[in-house]
């Protein structure tokens, strides 16, 4: 009997490390080159996965610059609850830490606690990108103009379909009508 449960244990944990986890099953295969010159400025997000940190903010930004230290600074900002709402905003930095991988940022808006900021799909012209993370939890499009053409927008999340995300609980980000 002491055999057989200690077979069958062996085989459930087994089974469990042959699994793979969501975030193991997305695709996170980065962009090969970024321009970061080019990347600079403001952004608009377009959709995104909700979380905590964003949690009923409209009209969001990212505004990015060089900063004196060589990293990047990373302004996001947006109103609560409509686009007439209280602005909020929050400041951090970026990096990237390995020049070999352009598109693998860091980002930390909290001291030294730095998250993943994998650039997935970025036009040739930087007018659109979509960004993931290590997580499956973490997911944005963004755009250079407020509005988004649908059919780019379709575009990215049939792409974003094809890495493995499930966007059922994608958030269309209310932005201004240009």
């Amino acid at each position: 009997m002491y055999k057989i449960r200690v077979l069958l244990i062996i085989s459930v944990l087994f089974l469990f490390s042959c699994t793979k986890s969501n975030s193991q099953m997305i695709d996170q295969t980065t962009v090969k080159a970024l321009d970061l010159n080019r990347y600079l400025g403001t952004w608009y997000e377009i959709a995104r996965f909700p979380h905590s940190f964003e949690k009923n903010l409209v009209g969001v930004t990212a505004t990015y610059s060089l900063r004196e230290d060589g990293k990047i600074e990373v302004v996001n900002q947006g109103y609560k609850n409509t686009l007439n709402g209280e602005r909020s905003k929050a400041v951090g930095k970026a990096k990237i830490p390995d020049k070999r991988e352009p598109g693998k940022l860091k980002v930390s808006f909290f001291w030294i606690f730095y998250a993943d900021y994998f650039v997935l799909e970025l036009d040739e012209n930087y007018q659109y990108v979509m960004i993931g993370s290590s997580s499956d939890k973490y997911f944005w499009i963004l755009s250079r103009a407020p509005q988004m053409e649908p059919a780019v927008y379709e575009m990215l999340l049939e792409k974003a379909r094809k890495r493995g995300y499930n966007l059922d609980k994608l958030y269309k980000v209310p932005q201004p009508k240009e």
